[in-house]
Order: C-alpha cells, then structure tokens, then sequence
C-alpha cells in the first residue's frame, strides 16, 4: 500500500509540509522526508510507540521531523499549522476517520491532500473528492482533496 501511495503522490515530496496523525511507527512520515519534504510533524499518543518515534527520528538524523505526544485529534483541533499532505491512518476498528477529515479540513493549504486508510470501505465525506482509491485484502486506502467552501455557506445564504 505504501509503494502505491508514494506512486500516487510522486516519487518526490520536494518543498511540502507534512502532517502524519496517528503515526504509529512513523513509516509514512519517515517515507515522506526520504522524498524531500521539508518537515513532517508525526503526532503519536501511545508511549511506547513515541519513544520508537523519536529514537528513530533520532537514529535517521531526521532533524525535519517534529514529534508530538498526545491525541491526534485534538492536536489537529489546536494546531495553527497549515500543510500540504496530511496522513490519515487511525488504528483499525476505531471509525476515526470522519472525525479525523473534519478535524483536519482547516489545516490543508490549497491543493493539499490527504491519505485516508481504513479497514473497511471508506466513502469520502461531503466536503471532499476521492482522487484515487485502491484496496488491498481487507484495506482501504485514498487520497482526498478538500472541495472548495460553498461561499453561500460562509455567508449565510445556504
């Protein structure tokens, strides 16, 4: 799956921001620098997995890399940053994903994606188009963009 996402995204990341939620090992993250991104903020809440997190960013001399400790979500809540790519991939059985996108719909820059992995058939939410979507076994994974603000909406005349 990860070979055919960085196929997706390119074989190089050069200039983007990253934001890997629920970074577990922190491959995608890890793999996104390795392409040339320029920063990665990998946010991971379980202990033992952010100290593999920061003894590996550590080990691969990943100065670009940030780890963060806690929840994901409400550290996308709280976050002022804004990003090129942000990877979506809550522990499996969790249904995360939801929340996740609309948690995150703030911190896309224009033309931004996101990767979204699931354990189940994923449907895009209103506010957001599959790019490209693929499974493999039991997992479901895509690449969404973020559709353009109803101007209506923001003023009021829906």
């Amino acid at each position: 799956m990860r070979e055919t996402l960085f196929n997706w995204l390119g074989q190089t990341l050069d200039g983007l921001t990253c934001l890997d939620l629920f970074a577990g090992s922190g491959a995608l993250g890890f793999e996104a620098l390795s392409r040339g991104a320029t920063s990665v903020v990998m946010v991971e809440r379980n202990p033992l997995a952010l100290k593999a997190l920061r003894e590996n960013a550590q080990a691969l001399k990943a100065a670009n890399a940030t780890i963060a400790g806690g929840d994901a979500l409400e550290f996308a809540r709280a976050t002022e940053s804004r990003f090129d790519l942000i990877f979506v991939d809550p522990p499996y059985g969790m249904r995360l994903q939801g929340a996740a996108l609309a948690a995150i719909r703030r911190l896309l820059r224009e033309g931004g994606r996101a990767y979204v992995e699931s354990d189940e058939i994923f449907s895009a939410p209103p506010g957001w188009s599959v790019v490209k979507s693929a499974h493999a076994g039991k997992v479901h994974f895509c690449i969404l963009k973020r559709e353009p603000d109803d101007p209506r909406s923001l003023s009021g005349n829906v």
